[in-house]
């Protein structure tokens, strides 16, 4: 009885209010966001540089909440969860597998977000059976075009950011157009509506150390990720700065299974601008998935 009471109440909690919980496994106290109801696949959302749990967007994570079980959490030693941070993205995908199975989860869809899409693509290859299907978002793939020069780009921002007292996030989610300075003043306003229980900022060295793994994925050589059959939606906007747009389109074109979404007039945070449509795309795909693996049953 208390495991239903506990699934109803999480169908109907929004992000703004989940409660932060916490997981122990190997060696690493993990925080984590659980909500939405306990039916179907969960997906695991994986954050992006400098993110903690604060970061997600609430319409996105609601939007896809609606439908199923989200979880978002802090890898090793980001926000709240303890530990240090690694220094490659294969080690943030190792982490991420430790606590999905720490969960008990046997099967979960994977949502990347920038430096979380490459985690992503990781798990992806590493762990094939435990994912069941992708959502790569503002991301790309090892070696792609421009990633390397993230932490340059990063750097550039934040310093304008500091000068023109604006959030860095202004400057690198979104275009300098009417429509993208208004949609990044909405997102940085939707991300404050959490007024209690927030998470630890993430320190500066853990962001550091991301900004290694990153750099260290622009460098690598290409990865086969034709060896990647799962299902995938990729999505980005049409002028990412971070990670050039091209790098969404050379995915969808190297995976054998994936489909492409780009939004006009959008940076990196392309989702988050066009929250409604990403939300509706993203749960049209992952419903399309589960009506086709019921039919095969």
């Amino acid at each position: 009885m208390a495991d239903m009471q506990e699934a109803r109440n999480d169908a109907v909690t929004p992000y703004k209010d989940a409660p932060t919980r916490t997981i122990t496994a190997g060696g690493v106290t993990f925080a984590y966001r659980d909500l939405g109801p306990r039916t179907g696949t969960p997906v695991i959302f994986l954050n992006h540089l400098s993110a903690v749990l604060d970061n997600w967007d609430p319409r996105v994570v609601d939007g896809i909440a609606a439908h199923r079980r989200v979880i978002t959490f802090d890898n090793r030693g980001v926000g709240a969860s303890t530990g240090s941070t690694p220094r490659t993205i294969q080690e943030m995908a190792r982490d991420a597998v430790t606590f999905i199975r720490a969960l008990g989860l046997e099967q979960v869809d994977l949502h990347g977000f920038s430096m979380g899409g490459m985690i992503a693509q990781v798990i992806a290859q590493t762990d094939p059976r435990l994912v069941r299907k992708l959502i790569l978002t503002g991301t790309g793939p090892a070696g792609g075009e421009g990633i390397k020069n993230v932490t340059a780009l990063a750097h550039l921002d934040t310093v304008r950011a500091v000068f023109t007292l604006q959030d860095p996030k202004q400057f690198l989610f979104f275009t300098r157009t009417a429509d993208g300075r208004r949609a990044g003043k909405e997102f940085l306003a939707r991300l404050k509506e959490r007024t209690a229980d927030r998470d630890r900022a993430i320190s500066l060295i853990a962001y550091n150390n991301q900004l290694k793994a990153i750099h260290r994925w622009g460098l690598e050589q290409p990865h086969d990720v034709s060896l990647i059959h799962h299902p995938v939606l990729v999505a980005n906007g049409e002028s990412d700065r971070m990670v050039p747009s091209k790098n969404s389109a050379d995915l969808a074109r190297r995976l054998p299974n994936a489909e492409l979404v780009i939004y006009p007039d959008a940076g990196h945070g392309g989702i988050f601008q066009y929250h409604d449509q990403f939300v509706t795309t993203a749960n049209e795909f992952l419903d399309r998935q589960e009506a086709r693996a019921a039919v095969g049953a």
